[in-house]
C-alpha cells in the first residue's frame, strides 16, 4: 500500500482552501509545477482523481472533498503526535480554532479574552464567529478544534460539556404598552406581540423552548437576521422579546430605551463546548471551560 506524504496532504489542502493552483503553491512557497505534480502523485498513491482539470477552474471531485476533511484531520493529529512525543506544551499554548455563535460572542468574548491573554500568553487563539450548523460543518471537517455554543444541539461524532446556565430575561422598550414587565404573562401579550430571530439562529429555538412559547400567533412573521436588528426593532416598540442574561452589560443596549426584567421562572439556556469525538486535547478543553465559566 503507497501511503501519500505528509507535504502531498498539505499542498492539497491548501489547493481545496484557495481554489486555485497557483495561488496555492504561492501559499505554500513552492513553484506551481513543482505543486501541480505533488497533486498529480497524491492522486496516484491513493489512485483516485481529486481534481477535476476540465475547465479554468479548480473543481474538487466528491472523493476529493471527502480526502480534504481527512487529510485535515490527518494532519492535526501528525501535529499533536509530535507535540506529544516532544514532552508535549503548556496547557492552553499554541494554536486553538474557536467556533463561537454571534448570540455569545459580543457579549462573553470581550470580557474574557483579555484575562485569558494575560494568563495564557503562550495560546494563540483564532475565532470563527458563525451560525452553530455551520460552525459544526467545519468542527466536522477539522477546520475548526473546539465550539463555544448554545446547548442543546445535536451533532453526531461530538462531545459536548455544558458551562454555565445563562438566564433569558424579557426585553421591551421603557414605558411599553404592550406588556406589563413586572407582571407579565404570557397569557396577556396579543398576537404578533414577539419578535425573535429568523431560522436557523440556536437563540431563536432556546427561547421558544425556555420562555415556554407555545401559541406561534403571538410570534410576528417578520424575524430579525442579528440581535443588532433585534434590538433596534424592541426600541421602536415593534415588540418585545427575550434576551439573554450575559448581554444585560453589553454595549449592545446601551444608548436604547430597551430595559431586562427577570422572567423568574427557570429560563435559561446551557452554553458549552463541543468537540470531536476522540480529540486527545480534552484535558486542554475542560481547561479552557472552567476558565469561561470562572471569568465570565
Amino acid at each position: 500500500m503507497n501511503f501519500p506524504s505528509t507535504k502531498q496532504l498539505q499542498y492539497f489542502v491548501a489547493l481545496v482552501d484557495a481554489g486555485h493552483f497557483g495561488r496555492a503553491a504561492k501559499a505554500s512557497f513552492v513553484s506551481q509545477s513543482a505543486f501541480s505534480n505533488a497533486i498529480q502523485a497524491l492522486e496516484t498513491s491513493l489512485g483516485a482523481q481529486l481534481v477535476d482539470r476540465t475547465n479554468r477552474r479548480v473543481t474538487i471531485t466528491a472523493m476529493g472533498q471527502e480526502v480534504h476533511t481527512l487529510a485535515r484531520l490527518v494532519l492535526r493529529d501528525l501535529t499533536d503526535l509530535v507535540e506529544v512525543a516532544g514532552g508535549g506544551r503548556e496547557p492552553l499554548s499554541g494554536d486553538l480554532r474557536l467556533g463561537v455563535i454571534p448570540t455569545i460572542a459580543p457579549f462573553l468574548l470581550p470580557h474574557v479574552l483579555p484575562k485569558l491573554r494575560r494568563q495564557y500568553p503562550e495560546l494563540r487563539l483564532y475565532l470563527t464567529e458563525d451560525e452553530t450548523g455551520r460552525l459544526y460543518e467545519r468542527l466536522s471537517d477539522g477546520e475548526l478544534d473546539l465550539l463555544l455554543l448554545a446547548l442543546p444541539w445535536e451533532m453526531r461524532g461530538a462531545e459536548q460539556k455544558v458551562l454555565f446556565k445563562d438566564a433569558f430575561y424579557l426585553a421591551c422598550r421603557e414605558g411599553t404598552q404592550r406588556v406589563d414587565p413586572r407582571n407579565y404573562r404570557f397569557s396577556r401579550l396579543d398576537a404578533d406581540s414577539i419578535l425573535l430571530l429568523e431560522d436557523g439562529h440556536c437563540l431563536r429555538d432556546h427561547a421558544l423552548a425556555a420562555c415556554k412559547i407555545q401559541n406561534l400567533q403571538k410570534v410576528q412573521r417578520f424575524a430579525a437576521s442579528s440581535l443588532l436588528t433585534l434590538v433596534e426593532m424592541v426600541d421602536a416598540d415593534l415588540g418585545i422579546t427575550f434576551l439573554p442574561e450575559m448581554s444585560r452589560q453589553s454595549a449592545l443596549l446601551k444608548n436604547t430605551r430597551v430595559r431586562l426584567y427577570d422572567l423568574r421562572d427557570k429560563s435559561y439556556r446551557n452554553i458549552g463546548l463541543a468537540w470531536r469525538r476522540g480529540s486527545n486535547r480534552v484535558k486542554e478543553f475542560g481547561l479552557f471551560g472552567e476558565f469561561l465559566a470562572k471569568n465570565r
